[in-house]
């Protein structure tokens, strides 16, 4: 068994590449939008909050990031009963709202992209433009 294992890193440049292209997905649907850009670790690396975009959609498009990186999967998906308890245990740092993606390359789960103040789908769609900016991301 080894020690150690190779990763990948998001880097403050890929995140601002996937801010932009969220940026310019979200002008083009006209729907102004907070994003949120985090690491693995659920570290916030880029955000923004469009002018008309909600005040308080700062904070879900976060968490909507954050459980997208820790989980490696899309937020919006966790199990009804358990996304409740998940979201009590985490002091609501865990949403089950749509609009978070992971940002995923060669298996490795390097982030995560939030997007809020919009339908759940157009967050996503958002979203999605976002991490496609990421060079050899997963799509969902």
């Amino acid at each position: 068994m080894a020690e150690t294992s190779a990763s990948l890193k998001l880097t403050h440049e890929g995140a601002l590449a996937a801010l932009n292209a969220g940026i310019a997905k979200a002008t083009a649907m006209g729907q102004p939008q907070c994003i949120s850009i985090v690491d693995a670790g659920g570290h916030l690396l880029a955000f923004v909050r469009m002018d008309g975009a909600f005040h308080m959609s700062l904070e879900t498009s976060l968490r909507k990031a954050k459980t997208a990186a820790c989980y490696g999967q899309p937020s919006g998906g966790i199990e009804e009963g358990v996304d409740l308890r998940l979201a009590l245990g985490t002091d609501g740092q865990r949403i089950n709202l749509p609009g978070g993606l992971p940002i995923i390359v060669d298996g490795h789960c390097i982030g995560g992209v939030g997007v809020g103040s919009g339908t759940g789908a157009q967050d996503r769609e958002v979203a999605t433009e976002a991490i496609a900016a990421i060079p050899g991301s997963q799509t969902f």
